[in-house]
């Protein structure tokens, strides 16, 4: 990522959550608490789908991918919105501030991909279980994974590349705990015109497009457990599709609340609010609900701690 040899701010000031001293420490703590279980979540998913050979299928590919996702995602911003909390001086270099932009959004965006290929795969595996094998191919899932980084690399660069065009002038003080387009756009002393149109037009297909895909493939998917004959099978189909419709909602919803408005001072203190659901807690979330409350992972999980206790046992 270039850097503008033009811009008069070398470096910015972030506000953080909250301004109020007694909320400080509990809130990182709070926060830290969400990192490691965030960390653990992911992480721990992605050594079980990688040595369970069971695990190497479509649908855990994606959730692979998802957790590979949400682990590199909540590392670009939370360590700097740690330290902030302890911190009194809350400084980011203008090159350290249009990296952490580029890989927000470069994550992000892919998420947002990543849960549309996780949709489609459901669909296919309850709505045409015969097809199941040839549709979610290898290639398949390889091209649906690869589109989703792509989807996340040119739009993350279309964004980066209109912000880094800006001119910051005298006030640097960004009104977030990241570097986010809408607080930066406050900052600039040039025309940011052309950055608002690309956010609507960008960011509404981001949240537009797959949330409307999620949910046609959802309507598909409910209709075809309505026609489960097994009253206990159904029960299980609504608990596991609910859930996932809650988390997708709390992303989707949060982020099209962040970036969906009008970015007036008011606003951007709820919009910091609701940005929280999709930057923090739904990458916590994600290991919960889409594989905890799995049978499968729960019998991986259940047969690596017995092999850890054992081999801890010999020695």
């Amino acid at each position: 990522i270039l850097v503008r040899n033009d811009s008069l701010v070398t470096e910015f000031l972030l506000a953080g959550l909250t301004d109020r001293p007694e909320l400080q420490q509990p809130l990182f703590f709070l926060f830290l608490m969400i990192y490691i279980v965030t960390m653990v979540g992911n992480l721990g998913l992605i050594i079980l789908i990688g040595l369970n050979s069971h695990l190497h299928t479509p649908m855990y590919y994606f959730l692979f991918n998802l957790s590979f996702i949400d682990l590199c995602y909540s590392s670009v911003f939370t360590p700097k919105m740690l330290m902030n909390f302890v911190s009194k001086d809350n400084i980011i270099s203008y090159v350290g501030c249009m990296t952490q932009l580029f890989f927000f959004l470069f994550f992000v965006i892919s998420e947002c991909y990543m849960l549309t290929s996780m949709a489609y795969d459901r669909y296919v595996a309850i709505c045409n279980p015969l097809l199941y094998k040839v549709t979610m191919s290898h290639q398949v899932c390889s091209l649906l994974t690869v589109a989703a980084y792509m989807m996340g690399f040119a739009r993350a660069s279309a964004h980066t590349g209109c912000m880094l065009r800006l001119t910051f002038c005298n006030v640097n003080i960004i009104n977030h705990y990241l570097c986010d387009i809408l607080p930066l756009l406050q900052l600039s002393c040039t025309s940011t015109y052309v950055n608002e149109v690309v956010v609507l037009i960008v960011v509404g297909i981001n949240i537009t497009v797959p949330s409307f895909t999620i949910l046609i493939s959802y309507v598909f998917i409910l209709t075809s457990i309505l026609h489960i004959k097994s009253a206990q099978g159904r029960s299980k189909a609504f608990s596991t599709c609910s859930s996932h419709v809650i988390a997708l909602c709390l992303f989707f919803g949060s982020a099209a609340f962040m970036y969906l408005k009008y970015s007036s001072p008011g606003s951007m203190e709820q919009g910091k609010i609701s940005s929280v659901f999709y930057t923090n807690v739904g990458p916590m979330l994600n290991p919960l609900i889409y594989s905890l409350r799995n049978k499968d992972v729960k019998i991986a999980l259940r047969k690596a701690l017995i092999r850890i206790w054992k081999r801890n046992i010999r020695f």
